[in-house]
């Protein structure tokens, strides 16, 4: 399926592993021009050469550590006016809530959902004045489904799925849509840090594997695509049905 969006400009967040890259790899594979980001240069350079590998095109990257006003600036410097933009930070450490402080739950906030929502209000007016936008965040099962240990998680991405769910629909007529992508237990390097937790989920999810990330990173594509313009505000959960939901 031709998903209409070759030519089109990504940035992609938290691009150098894991869920980031799939999104990334599989919106090159459509012919979009990516720019990935992330902190770690040694890794964005070794995650544009496997792309440049896998693809055939050589994608832009920069470094910035999108938690900060200065990283986010250094972001938008290399791309001030993408078509797509895929929001995604590393999951917060699995901690007992009774070991969380205000410093825990200040840096969650700026990762997990303040990069996220200055990132959409910087980047949203360009898109609205081209009729053509497409943003996903992507946040995590939890949001319907907390798990212990990870309310780090949980509590940032619940606060960025309610903001999501008043702004999509606002820019909704003007050709932007914005959805969430909720992934269960995706094998990333997330996934096995997780060690046990995660063990515990995988053993539950009904088709009896974790997901992969190029399965992940094809739903990305297909919300980022001509054929999903008419799906907005939604938390798309990629999970193999671990889920227990009706709605």
């Amino acid at each position: 399926m031709d998903l209409g969006i070759a030519g089109r400009r990504a940035l992609v967040c938290g691009a150098s592993q894991g869920l980031g890259y799939a999104c990334a790899e599989a919106l090159a594979a459509e012919g979009v021009a990516v720019t990935l980001v992330s902190r770690s240069e040694e890794r964005l350079a070794a995650a544009a050469a496997r792309l440049a590998e896998s693809t055939g095109r050589r994608p832009a990257f920069v470094v910035a550590d999108l938690s900060e006003a200065a990283g986010r600036a250094a972001a938008l410097a290399a791309l001030p006016d993408p078509d797509i933009l895929v929001t995604n930070a590393g999951g917060p450490p699995s901690l007992d809530f009774r070991a969380l402080g205000p410093a825990h739950w200040t840096a969650a906030l700026e990762t997990n959902f303040l990069a996220a929502a200055e990132l959409i209000r910087a980047t949203v007016d360009a898109m609205i004045g081209r009729r053509f936008g497409r943003i996903v965040n992507v946040t995590s099962l939890t949001v319907r489904m907390p798990v212990q240990r990870l309310d780090l998680s949980t509590v940032p991405r619940l606060a960025l799925t309610g903001y999501v769910a008043g702004v999509a629909r606002q820019v909704a007529p003007e050709g932007v849509t914005i959805n969430n992508l909720l992934p269960g237990t995706i094998a990333t390097e997330r996934i096995r840090a997780l060690g046990a937790t995660a063990e515990a989920l995988i053993a539950r999810v009904p088709m009896g594997r974790a997901g992969t990330p190029e399965e992940f990173g094809a739903a990305c594509a297909f919300l980022c695509s001509r054929q999903a313009a008419y799906v907005t505000g939604q938390n798309l959960l990629v999970d193999g049905g671990l889920c227990p939901v009706t709605v």
